[in-house]
């Protein structure tokens, strides 16, 4: 219990810390007149597509929180609504740190002309994210443990109509987390439709039809683009990692009930240490991102002896963000260190912790090292600073086609080595610290989420800014440190991506585990026949369950496309009306951000249900299918999201060097061609030669778009429902199925 309050205590003091990082964001003026109107449709856009969109959240969740009353656990239910409103209650206060932080970050830009003032702005917006989600996860996880009296075996759990033998603590936390996934579900589904259907239809024609510059607010689609950002980067993004934040040590809780219910030290020792390492990594990650908050914030020197305002100089944003994670990762494992040393020191460890109680503890930081790994691997791969981005770029002047190969490839490629990373890590930490090890390395990857997310919320914010900048006609140096703060977002937001598969990756495998010990799979081997028909069954379920992740992409990527046609076509009418394209008159903003929600909210619900529907089959054909279902998809999934983000990062980034002027004319030996005076020759999409070239770009950013926001980002908190939702019925599969 006192690790429990103790987790409470650091959650209460992270609120506390949100509502003065966002009093001090607020303290910080919005600039001209014309910024803050911009700022303000963004925030009014926000407000209304939340609003409409949780009228379809809200009755789902009672709903399905009835079902699990009624046949599953008498407070499943309960829980299940908990953690849906804990998951909204973060995805609302981010979503105001990020449209209050946007224009703010403009301003600083513009004010101060200071890199590192800029990042500070941006980086303080994406704090308010970043502590959001794991302060309000932990917080609802103490309170039902607390509520519950601590860890309990008694298999006494049943519904108000139906009595199946269940844990009741082990079905509140698992309802809990399922909570946080419908909701991240559908802000997933939702928000990237919305953004990616308006900022395809923006692209395809503001820039290729009419050669508009990028987020010019002659394009009504621009704005609903802004509007995007911050539904699906920033809410759709947090209750992405929210949800896989809190699977993780749902995932260890599960094991342990099952592999330790036989010893009541092991069994609490291995419960309480998950949440040492979340709340551990909540303290880290506040030390991590406030180390850079406070080094980049204004600092008052005396100068011939007046008080001068003077700003840290040539900093380089990917380089101070790395460091926040570095810190961070560093401070989470010695306090995992020294907590494994307290909680298992002085018991008796089963035989699978083969290294005693070192062995949780290298398995957590295996964890933290394929996290890290996966994040440098990401950033090689869709960074504009590698020559992987800066050969993609240079491509575009050879056509969409060829543009579009070498990105395939690019993704195709970096899907390797993670994939390598992620499959050694779980076989070496099951080796030293058994199944329990794999959910402790999943617990490790996503400790310190505090910062991944605050880095990860930096990006749209930075986005944001420069739109706002672009759109208000300013300094084309407020843009170029914008820009540069969005390129490195880009990246953020890619490793961020890859850090939530990798994640889902060890987390599903050890829910995997659990899932077979909520039946007795010894029933469905006693014959040799029995055996053959098991395995069948699974074999079945691997190819169902692989060829589901392609079905389920081919929906969004339809939806989006769909709703981005219709968008082109209003956007394309409004340019037609006299003056719009003079910039003498406004277009219609309202109207364009209104059709974008309608289109996104009506193709919400059919994805975001199929994840807890496609289980069910285990009532029809028994648990072994869903097993070999979970397991196939499990498998694609994470190639195929990481092949999703990673190549629609390349794609973006690569866009916009052409957009920064950053593409070099290189000639027959592979060298830069240089000018008179020695300088290189920089190629700029406002030459009518490299004209088509940067359409060319553009047409293959688009494709990215629906890859790495749409798609990719939703498989992975689809294969975390399937198996969260299967270990809730698997007893109803063994106790009820056809088959």
């Amino acid at each position: 219990m006192l690790v429990y309050y103790g987790v409470m205590f650091i959650s209460i003091i992270t609120f506390c810390l949100i509502f003065r990082n966002f009093k001090d964001l607020k303290n910080h003026d919005e600039g001209t007149e014309e910024m803050s109107e911009i700022a303000s449709i963004i925030r009014a856009g926000a407000k209304t597509f939340m609003r409409r969109e949780y009228r379809v959240i809200i009755p789902t969740v009672i709903i399905v929180s009835a079902v699990y009353s009624l046949f599953i656990e008498r407070t499943a239910g309960l829980s299940f609504m908990f953690g849906s409103l804990l998951s909204s209650l973060a995805v609302i206060i981010s979503m105001r740190g990020g449209t209050y932080g946007n224009v703010r970050t403009t301003n600083a830009a513009r004010v101060t002309k200071a890199m590192s003032r800029t990042l500070r702005i941006a980086l303080l917006g994406g704090s308010i994210s970043g502590y959001s989600v794991p302060a309000f996860a932990l917080f609802g996880a103490m309170v039902i443990f607390i509520a519950s009296g601590g860890i309990t075996t008694n298999v006494d759990g049943h519904g108000f109509l139906l009595s199946v033998p269940c844990n009741p603590l082990a079905m509140r936390v698992t309802t809990y987390s399922l909570g946080y996934s419908l909701v991240a579900m559908f802000n997933r589904v939702a928000g990237g439709n919305y953004t990616k259907a308006a900022d395809i239809s923006a692209d395809i024609v503001g820039k290729n039809v009419h050669n508009l510059p990028e987020d010019d607010a002659r394009m009504p689609n621009t704005l609903a683009d802004f509007i995007g950002d911050c539904v699906n980067d920033i809410a759709g993004n947090v209750s992405d990692l929210s949800e896989s934040f809190i699977a993780t040590p749902v995932a260890a809780i599960l094991v342990s009930i099952q592999e330790f219910a036989e010893n009541t030290e092991t069994l609490n020792a291995a419960c309480i240490y998950p949440f040492i390492l979340t709340g551990g990594g909540l303290l880290a990650s506040i030390i991590g991102v406030n180390h850079i908050i406070l080094r980049n914030r204004k600092q008052v020197q005396i100068i011939n002896g007046k008080e001068v305002e003077v700003s840290r100089e040539d900093i380089d944003p990917a380089t101070e963000l790395d460091h926040a994670t570095y810190l961070s990762a560093i401070v989470v494992g010695l306090i995992g260190l020294i907590g494994a040393k307290v909680v298992f020191g002085h018991i008796e460890l089963p035989e699978c912790f083969i290294w005693g109680w070192l062995s949780p503890v290298v398995a957590a930081i295996l964890g933290m090292i394929s996290s890290v790994a996966i994040g440098k691997l990401t950033e090689l791969y869709t960074s504009y600073k590698y020559h992987h981005v800066k050969r993609l770029a240079y491509m575009a002047r050879e056509g969409v086609a060829y543009e579009q190969t070498e990105g395939d490839s690019i993704g195709k490629r970096s899907v390797m080595a993670p994939c390598i990373i992620i499959a050694l890590a779980i076989i070496i930490s099951c080796a030293i610290c058994g199944v329990y090890g794999v959910a402790i390395a999943a617990v490790g990857v996503l400790s310190f989420i505090g910062t991944t997310v605050s880095i990860d919320a930096f990006g749209p914010v930075a986005d944001n800014a420069g739109g706002i900048a672009e759109s208000c006609h300013l300094d084309p140096s407020v843009r170029r440190i914008t820009d540069e703060l969005d390129a490195v977002g880009n990246t953020t937001a890619a490793i961020g991506k890859g850090n939530a598969i990798c994640g889902a990756g060890f987390a599903t495998v050890s829910l995997t585990f659990s899932y077979i010990g909520s039946y007795d799979i010894s029933k469905y081997f006693g014959t040799s026949r029995a055996t053959i028909m098991s395995i069948v069954t699974i074999i079945g379920g691997l190819i169902i369950g692989s060829a589901l992740i392609d079905y389920f992409s081919s929906i969004l990527g339809h939806n989006t496309i769909e709703a981005a046609k219709k968008l082109a076509d209003e956007g394309e009418r409004q340019l037609k009306i006299p003056g719009v394209l003079e910039g003498e008159t406004r277009p219609d903003y309202e109207h364009v951000i209104t059709m974008a929600a309608d289109e996104a909210l009506g193709y919400m619900f059919m994805p975001s249900i199929i994840a807890m529907v496609v289980p069910l089959c285990g009532f029809i054909f028994g648990p072994n299918l869903v097993l070999g279902l979970l397991a196939g998809a499990i498998a694609a999934a994470i190639k195929e999201a990481l092949f999703m983000g990673n190549s629609g990062g390349a794609w973006d980034n690569a866009k916009k060097m052409w957009e920064a002027g950053m593409v070099i004319l290189l000639g027959e030996d592979g060298e830069p061609v240089r000018n008179e005076d020695g300088s290189a020759v920089i190629l700029y999409k406002n030459n009518p030669e490299n004209t088509e070239a940067y359409k060319s770009a553009v047409a293959c950013d688009t494709m990215g778009d629906t890859r790495k926001d749409v798609i990719g980002v939703a498989l992975d908190i689809f294969i975390k429902i399937m198996s969260t939702e299967s270990n809730t019925l698997a007893p109803l599969f063994a106790a009820y199925s056809l088959f």
